[in-house]
């Protein structure tokens, strides 16, 4: 089985994708202590008492020496969760409707499948029926929070057999890719394979996106694309 080496050292199968807390939080506009708290844990103390919070699950690749790294499932799942609590829905509901999708999907990540895209609504409902969230008071409140996260994570997303299989994070557009079967889930000019962050380092190398549209052979439009993305990233 081809494999390839982790930031950390350690090999992991091809087709998962690999991503530090860093790139994870990147990708997806938020610090990157929330991705270690949410993958990892995290203990905090009240009253003199010190309470431990469980990650919101394990993920796809081994954790070497305190070094948090995901996958590509992990980096989805993570979406969803980043887009719920945008949404103002809290931990202790968003690990209720994780649980309950678990059970109802038959899988560790159920976020990312076909069957939340279809069932999620009802999933989402039935899990947070009990929460006593301000948000989540009501039926009207929960329908709307549900209908605003899949509104934003479902339309740039490719579902292949029962799970997602690429993420077009370019704000939905063709061009751009994040696949975990090619270049190791990194973003990329999906025709081309050229990660977006070399298009935009050879930018401003060439000194116009022309020349580094005929440097790697891809149309200037692309390039532009790749730039732009790039430049969205350091911006969130």
């Amino acid at each position: 089985m081809n494999q390839h080496a982790t930031s950390s050292g350690n090999l992991i199968p091809f087709g998962i994708g690999s991503y530090t807390a860093v790139e994870a939080a990147r990708l997806l506009g938020t610090p990157a202590a929330n991705i270690r708290r949410w993958m990892s844990g995290y203990r905090y103390t009240r009253n003199g008492v010190q309470h431990e919070i469980r990650p919101l699950w394990t993920s796809q690749l081994a954790m070497i020496e305190d070094h948090l790294e995901i996958g590509f499932r992990d980096l989805i799942e993570l979406r969803f969760i980043k887009a719920f609590t945008d949404a103002g829905v809290g931990l202790l509901a968003i690990r209720n409707c994780l649980a309950h999708a678990r059970e109802c999907v038959q899988d560790d990540h159920p976020f990312s499948t076909r069957r939340f895209r279809t069932d999620g609504r009802t999933i989402f409902l039935e899990s947070t029926k009990d929460s006593q969230e301000p948000t989540l008071v009501d039926l009207k409140s929960r329908q709307y929070v549900f209908r605003q996260v899949f509104e934003k994570s479902f339309r740039d997303l490719d579902i292949e057999d029962s799970a997602v299989a690429r993420w077009r994070p370019f704000h939905g557009k063709p061009t751009i890719v994040i696949d975990p079967i090619r270049s190791f889930g990194q973003p990329i000019a999906s025709s081309y394979g050229v990660p977006t962050v070399v298009l935009a380092e050879a930018v401003k190398a060439e000194g116009s996106m022309e020349r580094a549209a005929r440097l790697y052979e891809v149309p200037v439009g692309v390039v532009r694309d790749a730039v732009l993305f790039e430049e969205s990233l350091q911006a969130a």
